[in-house]
């Protein structure tokens, strides 16, 4: 789906199942009446099975409807309430409040992820939130497997595990671990300077991706991309 509205940045989204055999991605985007722009938020949930999906649905329609003053800290914490309340099912999440002066302001758990793009430079916004990083970081041996397990949820996280981290970019990109685990940076940067959101998920299921694949990408300015209708949880 691609979404453009008078005073507000370009945007669009994509998500495809994959070999999985549901799709437990979702997204959410809601811009409130006299607020300062759009929230967007990008669920990943944990398993391939109607629980997972409920929960990822959820946590990105809870994470993007939390007002933009409270910031994505709580936005996290909001889906996490919400999560909790249906009683089975989990998932990882990134969110992107706008802030005052321009840019985003990031939360996540878990390995979805938030990159800054401006036409040119990808930068990526956060850290995976998995054995392997946690491993990595301590200069300890990491295996395959490391890269999969993650070390917080949207369920299970306490407040100071939540990460953050903010940009001055207008152009934003937020991805689930089907799209940049298979493509990589340079993979997502080659991309991105030929098209968006859906060319990304098209990408990376070409390159042998084995996960649902799902990206929101907000247009930095003069951008001019196509992609394909995707329902958005919000």
């Amino acid at each position: 789906m691609i979404t453009t509205r008078p005073g507000y940045p370009r945007w669009h989204t994509a998500s495809a199942q994959g070999p999985r055999s549901l799709n437990a991605d979702a997204v959410g985007a809601y811009a409130a009446a006299g607020g300062p722009g759009i929230a967007f938020a990008l669920a990943d949930g944990v398993g391939d099975d109607p629980a997972a999906a409920r929960a990822a649905r959820t946590a990105a329609a809870a994470a993007a409807r939390t007002p933009v003053h409270k910031g994505p800290v709580e936005a996290v914490l909001a889906a996490r309430q919400a999560v909790r309340e249906l009683g089975a099912g989990d998932a990882v999440l990134v969110v992107a409040m706008p802030a005052e002066t321009g840019g985003y302001r990031i939360a996540w758990v878990g390995d979805a992820r938030a990159y800054a793009w401006d036409g040119t430079t990808l930068t990526r916004l956060t850290t995976d939130h998995t054995l392997a990083e946690y491993f990595r970081a301590r200069h300890q041996p990491v295996t395959p497997r490391m890269e999969h397990v993650v070390t917080t949820s949207v369920r299970t996280t306490e407040p100071h595990e939540i990460g953050t981290a903010e940009t001055t970019s207008a152009g934003l990109l937020l991805t689930s671990d089907g799209v940049h685990k298979p493509l990589t940076g340079s993979g997502i940067r080659a991309v991105l300077a030929r098209g968006g959101a859906a060319e990304l998920v098209e990408a990376a299921l070409a390159r042998g991706g084995s996960d649902n694949a799902t990206a929101i990408y907000v247009e930095p300015l003069e951008a001019d991309v196509t992609t394909v209708r995707f329902p958005v949880a919000a």
